[in-house]
């Protein structure tokens, strides 16, 4: 016990340290190359935490525990806005910019939606993988065109110097791995625990595993919102959930398809797609979320876990 443990608290280490790293990377590199930080935020950041979802759910799928592969997906779309943000915002409030919005969050909304309907006849096989990846494709090509950004003072030519570039490239890559080894301890002690207490399949998929794979996310957007870094918070959360549904869920698709369990439809999917609206509501009307709407999204979660056991 004392072992696991000791395991457990170093794979917390790790995730702090880790994401405090990578959020100093990606800020500065943000700066250098007058790039919106949301963009990082919605790309290289949400693409680095969302890697622990991409290989727990692929194994997942491959060894034929399917529950835990979709649920995995729908549990931390879910934790990603409802808790990781919640939780930033009680730290510090979360400022959402008009265009994040207007186009980011409604797309991920969307996309929620198409995933939806894509797993409605039952299954999840190459073709809902190809849709999946070419609304990833969709993604990525919006965030070069519109990564330039031009409110940004802070950026002088002259600070593109290749020792500066390698260096927050190092810390990119090395916040990366930290956060994975950290996300694998405790992923491993956490479905240990689950299994021993006789929790089923989706509900570990939907909570334990969910949870411990989205603490990439949970660690970077609270480490980025409490350094002001609320670009780099929002654009994380957005981001990873899109990489989840469109990547993960896409090359799974492609190269293992799987059954999609029946019941997930009368409530985690219909609450994935509620929660994204939630997010949207708040936006739109606060320009982003404070503690107030910080405590409605934990409270959501806890929900959603609760009656996810229940059920």
């Amino acid at each position: 016990m004392l072992i696991d443990i000791l395991i457990l608290i170093a794979g917390l280490a790790l995730l702090y340290f880790g994401s405090s790293i990578l959020v100093e990377g990606a800020a500065s590199t943000a700066i250098m190359f007058a790039v919106r930080p949301v963009i990082v935020g919605l790309t290289i950041v949400s693409l680095a935490t969302s890697a622990p979802e991409l290989l727990v759910s692929l194994v997942a799928a491959v060894k034929g525990s399917g529950g835990i592969s979709l649920g995995n997906i729908l549990g931390s779309n879910v934790i990603n806005i409802a808790l990781v943000l919640g939780a930033s915002a009680l730290i510090r409030p979360v400022a959402i910019k008009k265009q994040v919005v207007r186009i980011e969050i409604p797309y991920m909304i969307l996309i929620s939606f198409i995933f939806w309907v894509l797993c409605m006849d039952g299954d999840i096989n190459r073709a809902d993988g190809i849709i999946l990846i070419s609304g990833l494709i969709i993604f990525l090509a919006y965030g070069l065109l519109t990564a330039s950004d031009k409110s940004d003072n802070r950026t002088q030519a002259n600070s593109r110097t290749l020792g500066k570039i390698l260096k927050n490239i190092a810390y990119i890559a090395v916040g990366i791995v930290m956060l994975a080894f950290g996300a694998n301890f405790v992923v491993k002690e956490a479905i240990e625990m689950a299994q021993v207490i006789g929790l089923s399949q989706t509900f570990i998929g939907i909570s334990v595993v969910a949870l411990g794979t989205s603490l990439p996310e949970l660690a970077t957007s609270v480490v980025a919102a409490a350094r002001g870094e609320s670009d780099i918070s929002v654009g994380n959360v957005v981001g990873s959930n899109l990489f989840n549904i469109c990547l993960v869920m896409g090359v799974v698709g492609l190269y293992n398809p799987m059954p999609v369990e029946a019941g997930l439809h009368w409530f985690e999917f219909p609450f994935m797609i509620f929660i994204g609206l939630v997010l949207a509501g708040i936006a739109y009307v606060y320009k982003g979320v404070g503690k107030k709407g910080g405590i409605l999204l934990i409270c959501l979660f806890l929900t959603y876990i609760v009656v996810s056991y229940l059920k």
